[in-house]
């Protein structure tokens, strides 16, 4: 477990207190039901009154350089509620921008994103899984090529886009097509289609290689709070349903359900936070800290989920209960940025298997 600092703790009372009573998850209902795949504004907005959209951007840009053990703090809770924002993904592109080469890029965009007057999405997979073998190109500064699943597309200022030479800025203007696509768990995802879109670059492909670490180990974050929510949800759920005249709670077999679920909770935890402070730390091991998370993360969130539902019984397949909202996010979410098998793999060709 990550030893946090006062200042820390005090973020994550403040980030549950936050969204609990601002962001429940009948708030993510009514984005879906009313305009699914969009961005509550007045919400993104208030985070960066808050300053969380500043999180991992420097004091000179307007952040509070608070590093990624404290984005993913915040993030976790954002899982808690399904809440539908771009914080993780607008964050990560802001390093890219931050350790890339482009002066004027920092100047003209890092200020805006800590502000949350800006949005950037990650450009970065070009098919349904993701692979880091690309065929965007670029030439005499124009980039070409096809980003299949962009998360939070619709909403973004800027794209962060993989190509095969390395990593680059595009803004949504002339030669940036995009179109909307949708996905099970109802977020903003589009396909970008970059027809000689000026591009800036950032860095080459070890840039790349980095902010798809990062994001995994952010991504991996909101995956910890959604499945300590759906524990907790099942858990609340086992002590007040009646069965046989008794509480499912009183069952020795879900007994030893939950207990398992809870210790995989715990590792899981424990994996995400030592990717966060990998990053914090700069050390060598990033690649094999965040294959763990990931991995640990998807498997974990698919185990609790689908125990959610099998434990609600025929009501958790009904729309009027959360279940449902919590599987169809974590099946998207384990497919980002590598499921459990590609980590898993991974982890065992960085060891020398």
């Amino acid at each position: 477990m990550a030893v946090l600092s006062e200042e820390q703790m005090m973020l994550r009372e403040m980030a549950r207190e936050w969204v609990d009573n601002e962001s429940p998850v009948s708030a993510f209902r009514s984005l879906r039901d009313h305009r699914a795949g969009g961005l509550d504004f007045a919400k993104w907005h208030a985070m960066g009154e808050m300053g969380w959209t500043g999180i991992v951007i420097g004091e000179e840009f307007g952040g509070t350089d608070f590093g990624y053990t404290s984005l993913g703090i915040v993030t976790e809770q954002l899982g808690r509620n399904l809440v539908a924002v771009p914080l993780g993904s607008s964050s990560v592109a802001g390093s890219a921008i931050r350790l890339g080469q482009s002066e004027e890029a920092k100047r003209t965009w890092l200020p805006r994103l800590a502000g949350a007057e800006a949005i950037a999405a990650l450009a970065i997979d070009e098919g349904p899984t993701h692979n880091m073998r690309f065929r965007t190109t670029v030439h005499d500064g124009k980039l070409t090529g096809v980003k299949a699943f962009v998360a939070d597309g619709s909403a973004a200022d800027i794209f962060i886009v993989s190509a095969e030479d390395g990593l680059y800025l595009v803004e949504k203007a002339k030669g940036v097509i995009s179109s909307a696509r949708e996905i099970v768990d109802s977020r903003d995802h589009v396909q970008v289609r970059f027809e000689e879109a000026p591009a800036v670059l950032l860095g080459g492909p070890l840039l790349t290689a980095t902010v798809v670490n990062y994001s995994a180990a952010v991504t991996a974050a909101e995956m910890l709070g959604m499945a300590e929510s759906a524990f907790g949800q099942t858990l609340a759920y086992l002590k007040q349903r009646v069965q046989f005249g008794k509480l499912l709670s009183s069952f020795q077999a879900l007994q030893h359900r939950m207990a398992q679920m809870f210790t995989e909770l715990e590792l899981t935890r424990s994996a995400v936070e030592d990717a966060l402070q990998a990053i914090d730390e700069e050390r060598s091991g990033l690649d094999l800290a965040t294959s763990l998370a990931k991995a640990l993360a998807g498997e974990t969130l698919k185990r609790v989920t689908r125990e959610m539902l099998q434990l609600f019984g025929g009501v958790g397949m009904t729309d009027e209960y959360d279940v449902g909202l919590y599987l169809k996010r974590a099946a998207v979410l384990e497919a980002m940025w590598g499921n459990a098998s590609y980590h898993r793999d991974r982890f065992g060709r960085l060891n020398g298997y």
